[in-house]
């Protein structure tokens, strides 16, 4: 099993930044993804950003610009840097890792973390 725990999420006013962390643990083998997901009140959970095992990243047409994702494989840690924060970006965030294993695709989510922007 692999657990994922995220950390630094907070209340925060428009134009600030946070930093969330996503600490993996437990079986991993061989990921092919890390990403950051958000669910808002009310919307469907959505991809913000995530990074594949080449390292190539994808984001979300309303966050390119100010987020950034990043991974240190030696501590099995993705981060996802948020700058000029929005009231619209205020949700819980998720981080998700996938993996391969013998069996098949494995799909992991954490708890989420909750982000608040205020205006």
């Amino acid at each position: 099993q692999v657990q994922l725990v995220e950390s630094g999420g907070g209340l925060v006013q428009a134009g600030g930044s946070l930093r969330l962390s996503c600490a993996a643990s437990g079986n991993i083998f061989s990921i092919d993804l890390m990403g950051w997901y958000r669910q808002a009140p009310g919307k469907q959970r959505e991809m913000v950003a995530t990074m594949l095992s080449d390292s190539r990243t994808y984001y979300a047409d309303s966050v390119k610009g100010r987020f950034t994702i990043s991974r240190d494989n030696a501590k099995n840690t993705m981060y996802l840097q948020m700058n000029s924060l929005k009231p619209e970006d205020t949700a819980v965030y998720y981080c998700r890792l996938t993996q391969t294993l013998r069996r098949g695709s494995a799909e992991y989510w954490g708890r989420g973390t909750q982000v608040t922007v205020s205006s």
